[in-house]
């Protein structure tokens, strides 16, 4: 990985496609429930960085992909650390949702 690659960060809207094609991928958003309310990607379910051991009960097989986001990559990273502590095998952290170009649900 180059400095430029580095400095860009965590790609989400490459991650995003990454889950879409994914048939058994999980999309979790770990910000606040009120954060989530206002404006998600389609698909993610909320799991907040505080409860983030909910994702135990939600993925049942931690083998499955599980792709991770928040607001700008902060809480995205620790719950990225705190599932693969869970046991999660396969876990992107995929950044910010304030670099998302495409269509949020509210």
């Amino acid at each position: 990985m180059g400095i430029f690659s580095k400095l860009m960060g965590k790609d989400i809207n490459k991650g995003v496609e990454e889950f879409n094609a994914s048939a058994e991928g999980w999309l979790l958003d770990v910000r606040a429930k009120h954060e989530f309310d206002a404006g998600h990607i389609p698909g993610a379910k909320s799991v907040p960085l505080p409860v983030i051991e909910r994702a135990n009960k939600l993925v049942k097989d931690k083998s499955q992909p599980v792709y991770v986001y928040c607001l700008s990559g902060g809480r995205s990273r620790q719950a990225a650390n705190a599932l693969k502590a869970l046991g999660f095998t396969n876990v992107h952290d995929i950044g910010g949702i304030s670099n998302y170009t495409g269509k949020l649900v509210k």
